[in-house]
């Protein structure tokens, strides 16, 4: 009871600190970019604009350091890696994570041109009907390259025959994604700079248990974490 009281008040401290500071938006924060500082390296973020909701909501979490000292507590190989549940800052070794978050939900805002190629920044959610996404939670995705006839698989088994377009077909048989989750999740940016050190993240050694259902799986062995997130001058050539 005391252990879970204690988390209970950190957890509420978190939220009040974040209170305390401006996450007012100006015109200049949203054309900069993102710069996770991980314990793997940087990754350097741009958000797109045909997303907005989903662009404010995390350019104000940066700004009020609620990603800073998050784990990347869920990894999977040739699939994505993902963080933002604030429940992982202090988590201990052998705790399941992946159900904080702030209170809110963001709208879904799915649009064609955002598809799940490899490097794109997307929210993750729970199972509700509306697809809006978790306020906080969200991957980058690694992906794999697919071949024409996997594509074909995807259509037909996952994305109930929704054809993939030609264009995107070409990225995912080149740079790679993962295409079964497009029109489901919303892409709100992606990667300009350190996709090797996703690479990296998403090559760590994890939880693994016979039962599918084990909510450690997946999280890695030894802790990922985003040590800083914060704005930066966006470089014209990234």
């Amino acid at each position: 009871m005391k252990k879970s009281f204690s988390l209970i008040i950190c957890i509420s401290l978190t939220f009040f600190c974040i209170a305390q500071k401006d996450s007012t938006l100006k015109k200049k924060d949203r054309r900069r970019d993102v710069l996770l500082q991980t314990s793997y390296g940087d990754i350097t973020i741009r958000l797109s604009d045909s997303t907005p909701l989903h662009r404010d909501n995390f350019l104000k979490l940066v700004k009020v350091g609620f990603y800073d000292s998050v784990l990347f507590h869920r990894v999977i190989k040739n699939f994505m890696i993902q963080g933002g549940d604030p429940e992982s800052k202090h988590a201990q070794a052998g705790q399941a994570l992946g159900s904080g978050g702030p209170s809110w939900r963001v709208p879904a805002e799915f649009r064609a041109t955002l598809f799940h190629k490899k490097g794109v920044i997307a929210a993750a959610r729970d199972n509700n009907p509306e697809k809006a996404s978790s306020g906080s939670q969200f991957y980058i995705v690694q992906g794999k390259v697919f071949t024409n006839a996997g594509l074909d698989s995807v259509e037909t088994f996952r994305l109930q025959g929704r054809k993939i377009p030609a264009a995107q077909r070409e990225v995912y048989t080149t740079i790679g994604g993962t295409p079964h989750l497009d029109q489901a999740y919303t892409v709100f940016g992606e990667v300009v700079k350190g996709l090797d050190v996703v690479d990296q993240i998403a090559a760590v050694e994890t939880f693994k248990s016979p039962d599918r259902a084990n909510p450690l799986n997946d999280r890695p062995l030894q802790d990922v974490r985003i040590l800083k997130a914060k704005l930066v001058k966006r470089k014209k050539h990234l």
